[in-house]
């Protein structure tokens, strides 16, 4: 059974989270989307985990959900969190998020009870709890064993288990004796499964790729994800294969670029400036504009850290494919920075209406039959980026990467450096 799986969402009681990301429009987008099993997020939140009680209805022996609403989608609700705790350890600042998946309401229920007496969860869908990330584990774990406890987007700068600003060098540091607990990563949008293999201290874990959208719109939803194939769908079934590294069950995930996501090279947002691993440590992470220290990027410091070439891919390990959001294709190819022009909406529901969801076209659906639906230079570039035949203008500090899709050959040497003032408000 193929199921694409994101785990790792936002409901509309998260901060910067659209209003629209509720029960009824998330099912309806994952669908579109292609996903067959979602993430709830934001468990923890007493509003949202009292509309997942009464909004969705659980499945016979799956400890998984479905609409109450929409019992005939496809779309399935896994009960996830993700959590941020904030903790000192010798002596600095640590900033750290998890997301935390569980079988069933009761348990989130049990969660939210262990976890209240650290932070108020009333505050945000994405709580700030003041404990170490060790004691979250063991936490969640006394509730069951079950449950699992994932690092969140581990690479960014300022609130992950690697982050430049407030993060570890080493797992190990930052969950002591609760790491026997912690079987997976989650590589987030500025890197993928190539920057980590780069550190052979993360061979024992599995790789994820999960959305953290804040949106439901399918430009965000599902951008990243992981493809199961499983012999049925159930919590335990999921659980297990990231549990047990299975790369017969976890098959691949699908990642966007790394270099699209917003935290990829090192920079300034205010300033303007990007610059590469290389040419940011020439200048000792320095802002050649302001002289104040960059933000750090994801790939200086994987860099820093890596004990192996670029390149390297240690055994047993899932595969993975880059794909970029179908509206961002259509946008991109139509001159809009913005994925949500009716233009846009036009071309993308003409090819759903065709090949029933967005990951059928983005993977399977034929050239030719594209072309006789939208414009022959959408069907180009998806053909493209499904090929990995495509540019990206790094993001940075904050700034999400630019996908060039239709560019020649020549246009490789202007993303090695650029200011990218045509681009800072590309958002």
């Amino acid at each position: 059974m193929k199921v694409v799986a994101d785990l790792h969402i936002h409901s509309r009681y998260s901060r910067a989270t659209s209003k629209r990301m509720n029960i009824d429009e998330i099912t309806r987008y994952a669908r579109i989307k292609g996903l067959s099993l979602v993430g709830t997020g934001d468990f923890t939140h007493p509003k949202w985990f009292d509309e997942l009680s009464t909004g969705l209805t659980l499945v016979s022996g799956a400890s998984l959900y479905k609409s109450i609403k929409h019992p005939n989608s496809p779309v399935h609700f896994m009960i996830t969190a993700e959590v941020a705790t904030f903790f000192s350890s010798q002596n600095k600042a640590k900033k750290i998020h998890h997301v935390i998946l569980t079988p069933s309401l009761e348990t989130a229920r049990q969660i939210s009870e262990r976890l209240s007496q650290y932070g108020d969860l009333k505050a945000d869908g994405r709580p700030i709890l003041h404990m170490n990330a060790a004691l979250l584990v063991e936490e969640v774990m006394q509730v069951s064993t079950k449950n699992m406890v994932i690092p969140a987007h581990i690479w960014t700068p300022w609130f992950s288990l690697f982050g430049a600003f407030s993060g570890f060098d080493r797992i190990d540091d930052c969950y002591q004796d609760m790491t026997k607990n912690i079987h997976a990563l989650e590589t987030g949008l500025s890197s993928d499964p190539p920057m980590n293999w780069r550190l052979s201290a993360l061979d024992r874990f599995t790789l994820i790729s999960n959305s953290d959208s804040h949106s439901s719109w399918p430009w965000r939803i599902g951008r990243e994800a992981n493809a199961f194939d499983l012999g049925r769908l159930t919590y335990d079934e999921v659980s297990d294969s990231i549990r047990r590294k299975n790369t017969h069950r976890l098959q691949f995930t699908i990642e966007t670029d790394p270099a699209y996501g917003k935290y990829h090279w090192s920079g300034h947002r205010n300033c303007r400036i990007s610059l590469s691993p290389k040419k940011a440590a020439e200048i000792e992470n320095h802002c050649p504009v302001c002289h104040k220290p960059l933000t750090k990027g994801v790939e200086q410091r994987v860099e820093e850290l890596a004990d192996r070439p670029p390149g390297f891919r240690p055994k047993g390990t899932a595969g993975y494919l880059r794909l970029l959001p179908l509206s961002e294709i259509i946008s991109s190819i139509f001159g809009t920075s913005y994925p949500g022009t009716q233009r846009v909406w036009a071309a993308y529901n003409s090819l759903i209406s065709r090949f029933s969801d967005e990951y059928t076209i983005l993977l399977d659906a034929p050239l030719q039959e594209m072309s006789e639906i939208v414009d022959p230079r959408i069907s180009e570039a998806i053909t493209r980026v499904r090929e990995g035949r495509v540019k990206v203008v790094p993001g940075y500090d904050g700034v999400y990467g630019q996908p060039i899709l239709l560019e020649d050959e020549a246009y490789d040497a202007q993303i090695e450096e650029v200011s990218h003032k045509d681009i800072a408000d590309f958002m």
